[in-house]
């Protein structure tokens, strides 16, 4: 088990229990308590968890990844305006990729919604927004699901969702993200996860990060995009300008919607 895989085991313990003891660690992964040390350490320098004696415990509740009933109760305005912005981004007939999580199932309901659904083919790794294009039978949308294993988030991920998105092609992706790091990039609390969505990025002509600004305040594990990977990110204007000019030095468009702001249509 490489290095990264423990560190995740490691903070998932930590979600789950709230502390971890060094020798539990080592016994259960079967490394040695050195090993967890120093794991440990790293986690406790990139300010993922707290090093106490013989062990460590959780540095910031924002770590864990929610279920997806629990996120989408969360920021929801917020969300709804990032998700209007981003349907500009889709034109009629385009194959696009959606990845998991709650403001990539508002942007896709926004898409249902809009005439430029029309002849769209939508790959997605999330359940639920698989099941909101299912359900509308009568809409010329198709969609491909890709497999795998499942998330809190109800994701799907792994080799399996990996090998399925690997041989496709698409137009635009959109992918949420768990935190937004300056200067190192976007990043999830799933290793998988963030794998997966690497993937999709990989078979992309245009990446889109939808994250409403209360991400630049949290951290996570895996990193999945640096700035430098991504086409466009559209947040909201609740951004402060600080981390917006920093932002915008390294991405090569940022987007700010407005919650009262009706969406203009993009050539």
């Amino acid at each position: 088990m490489i290095s990264s895989q423990r560190q995740h085991l490691i903070l998932s313990r930590l979600r789950t229990r709230g502390a971890v003891r060094i020798t539990s660690l080592s016994q259960e992964l079967g490394v040695s308590a050195m090993t967890i040390r120093r794991d440990i350490s790293e986690l406790s320098d990139k300010g993922l968890l707290t090093r106490v004696h013989g062990g460590a415990i959780t540095a910031n509740s924002l770590l864990s990844e929610p279920l997806f009933s629990v996120k989408s109760q969360m920021d929801v305005d917020l969300k709804d305006a990032i998700a209007r912005k981003a349907v500009s981004y889709v034109a009629p007939g385009d194959v696009i990729a959606i990845g998991g999580g709650t403001t990539a199932y508002i942007f896709a309901q926004h898409l249902i919604e809009s005439q430029r659904s029309n002849g769209v083919t939508i790959l997605t790794n999330s359940i639920p927004v698989a099941e909101l294009v299912q359900s509308l039978e009568s809409k010329d949308v198709d969609v491909i699901v890709t497999g795998g294993v499942i998330t809190r988030s109800n994701s799907l991920v792994g080799p399996i969702a990996d090998k399925v998105v690997g041989s496709l092609r698409v137009n635009t992706v959109f992918l949420g993200t768990h935190s937004v790091s300056i200067p190192r990039g976007f990043l999830m609390p799933n290793s998988l996860e963030a794998a997966t969505d690497m993937a999709m990025m990989g078979i992309a002509d245009r990446t889109v990060i939808l994250t409403d600004h209360t991400k630049w305040r949290c951290t996570s594990l895996s990193l999945f995009a640096r700035f430098d990977q991504v086409d466009t990110v559209i947040s909201d204007d609740g951004l402060d300008s600080k981390s917006a000019a920093k932002t915008r030095n390294l991405v090569k468009e940022l987007v700010l919607a407005h919650q009262d702001e009706q969406t203009e249509e993009r050539e």
